[in-house]
């Protein structure tokens, strides 16, 4: 393996870093009370990746099953304990805990000691995945898709169900 092809032609570097504070809030709230902190979107990277730290509420959440086709997910655990799936079974993960999943990797995610806990999100590429979870939260809020409009909108952001 190698270095990619250089994205940066210039000499002399530039000023580029963005900085974020820890007491930044969150960019989203879903009504069970976990956080969703837009660390780097994948269009502030330039597709690169999608970073966010995920802060579960105090009730039981995450998602069953399911695999993507153009990205790959990664989840490291900050505090507390989330249930990853891998695929053939589900871990009590806890701080430091890692878990990669390439692209046709099932997984899952869950919160259901119901407890506090922290993790963070990677995705690679970059994909926009905000208008995805963004959506999610009205759902939850009482929005309703039907059927073709729930499958449409699962498709487009490469979410397959188990």
């Amino acid at each position: 393996m190698s270095y990619p092809e250089p994205r940066y032609l210039g000499d002399t570097g530039e000023v580029s870093a963005t900085y974020r504070a820890l007491g930044h809030p969150p960019e989203l709230v879903n009504p069970k009370g976990t956080k969703v902190h837009y660390l780097s979107t994948g269009a502030s990277t330039n597709g690169e990746f999608g970073l966010y730290r995920w802060d579960f509420g105090p009730e039981v959440s995450g998602p069953d099953a399911h695999f993507h086709k153009t990205i790959a997910e990664t989840f490291f655990i900050l505090s507390g304990t989330v249930r990853l799936y891998d695929g053939e079974q589900w871990i009590d993960a806890t701080s430091g805990d890692y878990l990669y999943v390439p692209q046709g990797g099932i997984h899952a995610f869950k919160n259901e000691p119901g407890e506090p806990a922290s993790m963070l999100l990677l995705f690679t590429p970059g994909a926009p995945r905000e208008e995805y979870f963004e959506t999610l939260v009205e759902v939850a809020k009482g929005k309703v898709l039907s059927e073709e409009e729930r499958a449409a909108f699962y498709l487009r952001h490469d979410n397959h169900w188990i």
